[in-house]
């Protein structure tokens, strides 16, 4: 009885600590980062792969790995804001590039917007985005027995998969959501959590099935958050969420937030002061939920389910949750 009262105690004691203002691993974590660029070939799609990794050089023990999926345009050369940001917290950042909906398809063409829309409305690249996560993690098991690098460096019990876009999309797919009519899934069960930024959403509604994912998500957007070259507008970004049931499902909202917000610090345009606070508001609540249902860190699960993580984001955005069957 009185250890169930020490425990108690301790608990209230975390609660307290973390459900104030502050902002978690907002700063950057204890590891200097180095990063990695890997072509992987995929014989049996006859498909290239490239990765790049941001890992942290002095790790002792086995890190959580995490997947990302870039917008269609993009590379694996983008988000590194939150690349870098994660491997300092210990985490082994692996970012994709999908040939088809790369940046591939808009350089040196007449129309670049349009020659996008036509990446991601083709069937062919959403599926293979889907597979390129899986096919990746079967080379990061790989990896994990024989590369100098990451010989037993990976721990593979603890991945996590993210996306931005059409990334985000990716990223539900991965964690469980059935695709097209014809409701087929690209569900890998090794993902055990995951984070869908400005995901699209299909216009018809059966097309919608999240039954599912039985993961735990955090869903992030923008009140401006329309799709400039897909049909999603910024007040259906919510629906993953709103139909997502019994499993803890986050949901950020941020102010004036626009679909690029999520790709981080640009050259491309000006990093305003509320830009940068929304860029860190990202960094360390991302890595927050990694640590809640990756590591099972107590700390970060109390400050995002009792309220902390809804004071400190103040006026920056709302943050709506639901815990389904338990925390």
């Amino acid at each position: 009885m009185e250890n169930m009262r020490f425990a108690l105690l301790a608990w209230i004691a975390v609660a307290v600590c973390v459900t104030g203002a502050e902002m978690p691993a907002s700063a950057p974590g204890s590891f200097a980062v180095d990063a990695l660029t890997l072509e992987w070939r995929d014989t049996k799609r006859q498909r290239d792969v490239p990765a790049k990794i941001y890992f942290p050089k002095s790790a002792t023990n086995a890190c959580p790995v995490i997947v990302f999926s870039h917008g269609v345009g993009g590379s694996r050369e983008g988000y590194e804001y939150l690349g870098r940001h994660w491997a300092s917290h210990g985490y082994v950042s692996v970012h994709l590039q999908h040939h088809g909906s790369d940046d591939a398809v808009w350089r040196g063409v007449a129309n670049p917007m349009q020659s996008m829309r036509s990446a991601t409305m083709d069937p062919l690249n959403a599926v293979n985005r889907a597979i390129d996560v899986s096919f990746a993690l079967d080379e990061l098991t790989a990896m994990n027995k024989t590369n100098a690098v990451f010989r037993g460096k990976l721990d593979l019990d603890r991945i996590g998969v993210a996306g931005h876009s059409f990334g985000a999309w990716t990223t539900l797919a991965v964690a469980g959501q059935s695709v097209g009519l014809t409701g087929k899934s690209y569900a890998d069960q090794r993902v055990k959590a995951a984070i869908a930024m400005s995901a699209p959403v299909p216009k018809i509604p059966a097309t919608r099935n999240y039954s599912k994912i039985t993961i735990p998500l955090l869903h992030m957007t923008g009140t401006a958050d329309n799709s400039p070259i897909g049909d999603t507008a910024a007040k259906d970004r919510r629906i993953p969420f709103d139909e997502i049931t019994n499993t803890p499902q986050f949901l950020v909202t941020f102010t004036g937030g626009d679909h690029m917000l999520f790709s981080g610090p640009s050259a491309r345009r000006a990093e305003t002061p509320q830009l940068t606070a929304m860029h860190e508001t990202i960094r360390a609540s991302t890595t927050a939920f990694w640590d809640a249902y990756l590591r099972n860190d107590v700390k970060a699960k109390v400050w995002l389910t009792d309220g902390g993580f809804e004071k400190a984001l103040g006026e920056q955005g709302v943050c709506e949750k639901k815990l389904g069957r338990n925390k």
